[in-house]
């Protein structure tokens, strides 16, 4: 096993351990595959321009990234299916109806001043999409210049319609998920960012709308906690 595989693995068991307040119950899932997300990944040509007017995160004050008053998503209220993709040997999980497409990860151009977990403005035909450095946002204590040799990104998923991107590595399946196959958040002021963990995969479910609130506002993982 190399370095950077048990790096991966380690931080996925140190990663999981502190989010996992409870024994999981494994039930069966049904899954569909991503050949067809594979297929539509539609890969990016870098234009010669000089990326200047973009507005990047900016630090504003503190609000609640979801607040109590918003309606309730549509995945909330019955089976819903979700995209799973792989970060630094971690699964991460995204409603299938909030994700806004998946596009072939090329170089970003960094802009100076902004947060570390910001890689930069991507830009894809007419669109600059902003890039965010998945695993230096959701697990910056396990950051290390070793995690981020080893890191390999491939794809950006795209977070609806905010233009917000996430970089993984791989893309693994979609699933079909019932509410019981979720363990839900239940402290409302803790990661705002997570929606619940599926249990059978041992997976983050992205809370969509709370995670680009947080992106808004320049905010990492440690500052919404």
């Amino acid at each position: 096993m190399s370095k950077g595989q048990f790096a991966n693995e380690k931080v996925m068991e140190d990663y999981l351990s502190a989010l996992l307040t409870e024994e999981v119950v494994i039930e069966q899932a049904q899954r569909q595959t991503v050949a067809k997300l594979l297929e539509e990944a539609q890969p990016f040509v870098q234009e010669p321009e000089i990326v200047t007017e973009v507005q990047a995160p900016q630090l504003a004050e503190p609000i609640e990234a979801r607040p109590q008053e918003q309606e309730t998503p549509e995945y909330r209220q019955g089976q819903f299916q979700a995209l799973l993709f792989d970060v630094a040997g971690l699964t991460l999980a995204v409603p299938l109806t909030e994700l806004g497409g998946i596009h072939q990860f090329e170089k970003a151009s960094p802009l100076i001043g902004k947060p570390d977990w910001f890689k930069g403005v991507m830009l894809h035909r007419d669109e600059k999409l902003k890039v965010v450095d998945t695993a230096r946002w959701v697990m910056p204590e396990k950051y290390s210049e070793t995690l981020a040799e080893a890191l390999n990104y491939q794809y950006l998923i795209m977070l609806g319609t905010s233009g917000w991107g996430l970089c993984c590595e791989s893309l693994v399946d979609t699933v079909s998920l019932h509410q019981d196959d979720v363990k839900w958040r239940e402290n409302q002021g803790k990661r705002p960012w997570l929606a619940g963990l599926v249990k059978e995969k041992m997976c983050a479910l992205i809370d969509v709308g709370a995670l680009v609130a947080l992106f808004e506002q320049g905010l990492g993982s440690k500052d919404a906690d």
